[in-house]
């Protein structure tokens, strides 16, 4: 009714103001939201609804083994040849080659066994693993990095899938264990979320298999 009673501009004023009102509504969140695409289902569900948790491991699990990949910071639990958890880890602060020897905070590579559980580990628990192995053995003897009798003593306790000797110059005390997983920081250990460690820990007994790969 104004734009019918007044001059021309007036009403070229008026039609400012009328822009200018339109252009504030556009900027408001919600009045984008009725120019936007509107999200679709999945798009909504993805965002409102959580992940749910995993169901609770069935224990005792069958013919358990554990995989680990250094390239993918990924620890594989299998049970009954099909996996049933995935793992993110952290790796020793120099995580890219094999170990070697004592000291040089490396993830070793191969094929290990589970020869310890420690329930009251400084990183919440843990699984000892037994590095090194025979192959590590044979590698550092040709290095001459430990003696003919340290090589079949570890040789020795593989075969008998005990724990190998930790105190020679290829070091050991390998665990899997707790302690977080935000950057490489253990010296040489596979580290777990707390809360990982403990479900792992409590579904794997004395001498399940471990493989470490690159």
């Amino acid at each position: 009714m104004l734009v019918w009673l007044i001059g021309g501009a007036t009403l070229t004023g008026a039609l400012l103001l009328v822009a200018c009102q339109t252009a504030q509504v556009r900027a408001t969140p919600e009045a984008s939201a009725t120019t936007t695409a509107q999200p679709t289902a999945t798009q909504v569900t993805s965002a409102s609804v959580p992940t749910p948790s995993p169901a609770p491991l069935k224990l005792p699990l069958v013919a358990p083994r554990i995989v680990v990949s250094k390239t993918k910071r990924q620890l594989d639990l299998y049970a009954a040849g099909r996996i049933i958890r995935t793992y993110t880890v952290a790796l020793g602060t120099s995580p890219t080659d094999d170990k070697e020897r004592e000291g040089d905070r490396r993830t070793p590579e191969g094929e290990f066994y589970v020869c310890q559980k420690n329930a009251h580990s400084q990183f919440t628990v843990s699984l000892g693993l037994s590095y090194p192995n025979a192959e590590d053995a044979a590698r550092g003897l040709r290095a001459k990095l430990i003696t003919q009798a340290q090589h079949n003593a570890i040789v020795r306790a593989i075969e008998r899938k005990q724990t190998p000797p930790w105190n020679t110059s290829l070091g050991g005390q390998i665990f899997i264990h707790g302690g977080g997983t935000g950057t490489d920081w253990t010296w040489g250990c596979v580290a777990l979320a707390d809360a990982d460690i403990i479900e792992l820990f409590n579904a794997i007994p004395p001498g399940t298999p471990v493989i470490i790969e690159h």
